[in-house]
């Protein structure tokens, strides 16, 4: 949506100026008054060129989020005003896209916005747990501890990242080799065969007239191959954005055989640690629900948190929905009970993320040995298909030249 920048009065006439994302000009007039304010003028803000090209190419890593907040909490542990911290961070960062982000989060709140409404503004860069947890800091008056909270929620996702980049590089790149392999031959190898059987008006094997149809494919045809990618690949980002496709694809993910038990846990692990550093904040019950119910990343995972919301709000506890959603282990459930017998579901969560952590962690450490299988079906298939279609056409070229 485009960008507004606004110069309004409050009820005290006082003059506050900021900026604001809306679909047109009307409807972020509609915004200000809905805030209380009297719009004075209103104008959609055109980025400079340098500054969209920054944001199509130049992300903002999970390790410059840590920084950035582990540098605010610093900040706002020692007193410094927010705005402030802001400026200071903004002077340090080397990111030009991320510096950008600061400055402008800074302009927002200068001009109205709440910090956590700030940041909601960059999804790129901060994320819904990341704003949500902002948004019960500012509620609850636990910046601080907050922020410190979220740094050790970063530097988990950070390792994690990086156990499964470490786990998947060897079959990613033995997988890409091939390919490339693959691509030399269909375009140079295969040809030099069919040129010279054409001579002797042979009929070529099968699995070489494949490999010649693949080369026909990516030298004459690329354009609608690339066409087509491109249509599926748009067909498919709309269909999983849409209501009808999104529960699909998060349910489907959630059952994909080794990934989808992964996917679950990290996404359990996080409900849980969020869940229990909020509680451990003092945020009430139905509010930390509320925040991880919109943050979860997953819709069915959603549905299962506001299952246990309307559970808890009824007054029968967090257990008893986790258990019927199938989502959660037995011995998951059961420390949840203990926890709600005890008075302590904010220990007995932390507990549970540790466990998703450890099974996740397992399971990260054994993903190569689940997945080698599959990629060594994969390579021998294509590399039978390769020797085939060059070897066949060899040892027939042998019986048209032998001598009668």
């Amino acid at each position: 949506m485009p960008n507004f920048k606004y110069k309004a009065r409050d009820k005290f006439s006082k003059l506050v100026i900021g900026s604001t994302v809306a679909d047109n000009q009307a409807d972020a007039a509609r915004k200000l008054t809905e805030m209380g304010y009297v719009p004075v003028s209103v104008s959609e803000i055109h980025e400079l060129s340098t500054d969209r090209i920054l944001k199509k190419f130049r992300g903002v890593g999970l390790d410059e989020v840590n920084t950035f907040t582990r540098q605010l909490y610093s900040l706002q542990k020692a007193g410094v005003p927010l705005l402030s911290s802001l400026e200071a961070i903004s002077v340090q960062v080397k990111n030009q896209y991320f510096k950008l982000v600061i400055e402008e989060v800074s302009r927002d709140i200068r001009g109205g916005l709440s910090f956590s409404e700030a940041l909601k503004k960059h999804p790129a860069v901060f994320d819904e747990v990341y704003v949500n947890m902002m948004k019960a800091a500012e509620s609850g008056g636990l910046m601080v501890e907050i922020l410190s909270r979220l740094t050790e929620l970063i530097e988990q996702e950070i390792d994690t990242r990086a156990r499964i980049k470490s786990a998947t590089r060897y079959p990613m790149i033995a997988f890409f080799v091939l390919c490339l392999g693959f691509l030399i031959v269909i375009t140079f190898v295969i040809p030099r065969f069919a040129a010279v059987y054409n001579q002797f008006n042979a009929t070529l094997p099968l699995p070489t007239r494949i490999l010649i149809g693949l080369n026909l494919v990516v030298q004459k045809f690329w354009y609608i191959f690339i066409f087509i990618v491109t249509a599926l690949i748009i067909g498919f980002r709309k269909f999983i954005a849409s209501n009808t496709g999104r529960p699909v694809w998060d349910n489907f993910k959630l059952n994909v055989p080794v990934i989808g038990p992964l996917i679950q846990m990290l996404v359990m692990s996080r409900f849980a640690r969020v869940t229990a550093v909020l509680l451990k904040s003092g945020v009430p019950i139905l509010e930390v629900l509320s925040l991880v119910s919109g943050s979860a990343g997953n819709i069915i995972i959603s549905r299962a948190i506001e299952n246990i919301k309307k559970s808890v709000v009824q007054g029968k506890g967090m257990s008893e929905p986790m258990k019927i959603s199938n989502l959660f282990s037995p011995i998951v459930v059961q420390m949840v009970y203990i926890g709600e017998q005890s008075g302590k579901v904010d220990e007995l969560l932390l507990s549970v993320a540790d466990y998703y952590d450890r099974e996740s962690g397992y399971m990260i450490k054994n993903l190569t040995t689940y997945i080698e299988p599959i990629l060594i079906f994969v390579l021998a298939a294509m590399v039978l298909l390769m020797a085939l279609g060059i070897f066949m056409p060899m040892w027939n070229l042998i019986r048209v030249f032998k001598p009668v």
